[in-house]
């Protein structure tokens, strides 16, 4: 889909149409629109499309009359039956007279701009409304963070209640998405460490306030990314121990149960041969024996009970 956006009066409105200071946004776009873009805008095709490349890494490009910068951004996706993250490329292509965004889907990052969710920015201002793109990525790869830290809080929870195989599942699913954030945003840095020596483009003092800003947010989602993973290791480890735990309690359970029940086996076993044996020849003899089996078993629970095997 392609879409032109200005903002005039901090107010953003749909052109019908390419103008100067204008966002040109490509949302899963057509190689037609692709095609469009690059022969309107004079850039290299390849460079319109690289953000489409799920495997293309973050950088920064320098070209003749534009520059190409590419970053990591969340996007959900269906692992195994259930609901997960990974990321996918954002592309931003800066002109001198307008701004052009690429990516594979409709993600939340843009559609906060258009939906005026943002409280003050100008597409006439390239490299601020780059920056404040960059921050909106950073607020939403920490949001996305703390609602995976929430689930493994209610993964942990439930380990008392009656932990399930699909607890373990649902906790590496957890895992594989921070494994995912933090190689993104790990590369996300190095391209914002570059912005910092970046002057083609025109820029403001608070814009360098607002690339600082956004250089901090980047750092604190790698500490949360690693924070994080630090504490499902240690819910993983815990539940492992709580299942090893309840299945040392089974066994336990049956090897106590085994000895009891070993007793009357013997029992039997040694009053059943052909021989002379105590009680044969009185008519109470098999209630005596009985008797006997039953008070040695008792015994031997209270002695198992006592060790705590009970």
């Amino acid at each position: 889909m392609l879409n032109y956006y200005r903002t005039d009066d901090r107010k953003i409105s749909e052109l019908s149409g390419p103008d100067t200071g204008c966002w040109v946004k490509l949302s899963e776009p057509s190689r037609e629109e692709c095609e469009i873009v690059a022969k309107r805008f004079e850039i290299d095709i390849a460079d319109v499309r690289a953000a489409l490349d799920d495997e293309e890494s973050s950088r920064l490009s320098l070209e003749d009359n534009y520059t190409l910068i590419l970053v990591d951004i969340p996007s959900m996706e269906v692992r195994n039956s259930r609901t997960g993250y990974t990321t996918i490329p954002l592309g931003i292509i800066l002109k001198s007279d307008c701004i052009i965004t690429v990516c594979s889907e409709e993600t939340t990052v843009l559609k906060s701009f258009v939906e005026q969710r943002v409280r003050i920015f100008s597409t006439k201002k390239q490299m601020r409304f780059t920056y404040q793109i960059l921050f909106n990525v950073c607020l939403y790869y920490q949001s996305l963070l703390r609602a995976i830290d929430k689930k493994r809080t209610e993964l942990e929870e439930r380990v008392n209640k009656g932990m399930e195989d699909s607890d373990l599942l649902d906790l590496h699913e957890l895992e594989s998405d921070l494994v995912y954030f933090a190689t993104s945003l790990r590369a996300n840095g190095v391209v914002l460490d570059r912005l910092t020596r970046y002057r083609r483009l025109k820029r403001y003092e608070e814009d360098d306030e607002l690339l600082e800003d956004v250089i901090i947010e980047n750092k604190q989602a790698i500490e949360m990314t690693s924070i994080y993973r630090d504490i499902i290791n240690g819910t993983r480890e815990l539940m492992t121990a709580v299942m090893n735990n309840r299945l040392n309690n089974v066994m336990e359970l049956l090897a106590a149960i085994t000895i009891v029940m070993s007793i009357p086996t013997i029992i039997g076993g040694l009053w059943g041969m052909n021989v002379p044996v105590p009680f044969g020849h009185s008519p109470m003899g098999f209630l005596i024996v009985c008797l006997i089996t039953l008070a040695i078993c008792l015994i031997a629970l209270l002695i198992l009970r006592k060790k705590k095997m009970l």
